[in-house]
């Protein structure tokens, strides 16, 4: 076997090890695949984390943790007699090549955009194979960050015409959608018992927000992410000025914490002014 086989073949070995029920790892021994989907989500968000961050002996690390929940699920499949390790790589093998003709059986395309829509097509027919009544919607799982879900189901629904054609009439429609939910938080404030409804047109809204993303080739997720992270490095700036003035931020009044919010804001500018001239 080839180095690689063998550090598999030892991953596989402790994984086997920690879930046997004869001095095994008692937590490892009571998971099963729903107790487990969790962390692998988790992982693969810290494998996001560590990319963006572009800390590769962190990035080292997370994938090493999420190969781990492939082997763990794998076990758990394993011990139920429905497949095993071997059988998830012939599986994703297969696909690959299934899926990659213009490498691998000689087929050819003129550009990226060619074989994306080619690579698409063949996953249709796959899922046509599996289920003759499919649903262009068929396959995106609902287990995506629902941000992300929205831009799938956009652009699957897209590739069969059901799209604007232009940005103007998504903001068009982000505005109609605002409207509506501004209908709403008004009959609210007249005593409406409409909560449910509010948050059927906030979801609308978020859902025209994410075809917006689209269109301006934007992944709201980590556009989100971004601001996320902006909105935590300014806060807690405001908190140290606010320590350095003896202050706590609870004693300090909205007006008092936005003129703190906006000075944070301007040795931002300052600093990138600094940066630009370097």
């Amino acid at each position: 076997m080839t180095g690689t086989d063998n550090t598999i073949s030892k991953l596989i070995t402790i994984m086997s090890r920690l879930r046997d029920p004869d001095g095994g790892c008692p937590w490892d021994i009571e998971q099963n695949f729903s107790t487990i989907a969790p962390y692998t989500i988790e992982e693969a968000y810290e494998v996001a984390e560590a990319i963006e961050a572009g800390d590769m002996p962190h990035l080292k690390d997370e994938l090493g943790d999420l190969l781990f929940q492939v082997i763990f699920h794998a076990r758990m499949a394993q011990e139920k007699g429905y497949f095993d390790f071997n059988d998830v790589v012939d599986s994703i093998c297969d696909k690959m090549i299934r899926r990659h003709p213009h490498v691998f059986a000689g087929a050819e395309y003129r550009n990226a955009e060619e074989q994306t829509k080619a690579w698409e097509a063949q996953k249709a027919l796959e899922r046509k194979k599996r289920n003759h009544n499919s649903s262009v919607l068929d396959g995106v799982t609902s287990g995506l960050p629902a941000l992300s879900r929205a831009i799938k189901l956009q652009n699957r629904a897209a590739r069969v015409g059901f799209d604007w054609p232009d940005t103007s009439q998504v903001l068009d429609k982000l505005n109609e959608e605002m409207a509506e939910l501004s209908q709403e938080l008004v009959l609210a404030r007249k005593g409406a018992d409409n909560h449910d409804k509010i948050s059927e047109e906030f979801g609308d809204m978020m859902f025209v927000y994410a075809n917006l993303a689209r269109h301006l080739n934007i992944d709201p997720e980590s556009a989100l992410r971004s601001a996320n992270n902006k909105f935590e490095k300014r806060f807690k700036q405001v908190e140290l000025l606010a320590s350095d003035q003896d202050k706590s931020l609870e004693d300090m009044n909205l007006e008092e914490l936005d003129g703190l919010w906006d000075q944070v804001k301007k040795q931002e500018k300052i600093d990138s002014k600094k940066k630009s001239k370097i």
